[in-house]
């Protein structure tokens, strides 16, 4: 007999191969569902990391897992707040967007380099990998913890000064609290037909 592909027909893929499909597909779904869902996600990821620090607290161990995590999520942090297309490194070619400098210049949305979505995956999915390494002893290296919170700290205030120097002065907002919205001026009374 002749098999599928000398017919010219598509190759059968092993059962594996459309189970791992099968499971990829029902993930993206949930995913795609929990989207929209901002507030539910954020604080899901948020507990997440609650249990991670419980655990951290009650076994007294995996510092180092623990400065690697909050290293990563300050590295997610920042370029969350940073734009796509950075304004330090345009080098006057004018071949991409700028963010406006003068008011009279035209409105240009904040993109972020690392979109809301991504932030919270990357963030929910490393909480938990490290809770994951919480579970081999070969993790917990023997450190003086209150050296890694101190440096932990001299690293978020000057990243963090950095950051909000940069923002200063290419004069961009990260965040849309406080920010103007502007309203369609059209009576839209007129648009609705009259019974």
């Amino acid at each position: 007999m002749m098999q599928d592909e000398d017919l010219g027909g598509p190759a059968r893929r092993n059962v594996f191969s459309q189970g791992i499909t099968r499971v990829s597909q029902i993930y993206q779904r949930y995913l795609d569902l929990w989207t929209p869902h901002i507030i539910s996600r954020w604080i899901f990821a948020l507990f997440l990391l609650a249990l991670f620090f419980l655990r951290i607290f009650i076994s007294q161990g995996w510092y180092v897992v623990t400065y690697a995590l909050g290293i990563y999520h300050l590295n997610l942090f920042i370029a969350f707040l940073t734009p796509k297309i950075d304004p330090a490194m345009d080098f006057d070619d004018g071949d991409g967007p700028e963010l406006p400098t003068r008011s009279n210049e035209e409105f240009r949305p904040f993109i972020r380099r690392l979109p809301e979505f991504k932030f919270w995956y990357s963030m929910t999915k490393s909480t938990v990998f490290a809770m994951i390494c919480t579970l081999f002893d070969c993790f917990n290296v023997p450190v003086f913890w209150p050296i890694l919170v101190l440096y932990f700290i001299m690293l978020f205030i000057i990243t963090m000064k950095r950051q909000i120097v940069h923002m200063i002065k290419y004069k961009y907002l990260p965040f849309t609290h406080g920010k103007p919205k502007y309203q369609n001026h059209e009576d839209t009374s007129r648009l609705i037909p009259s019974k």
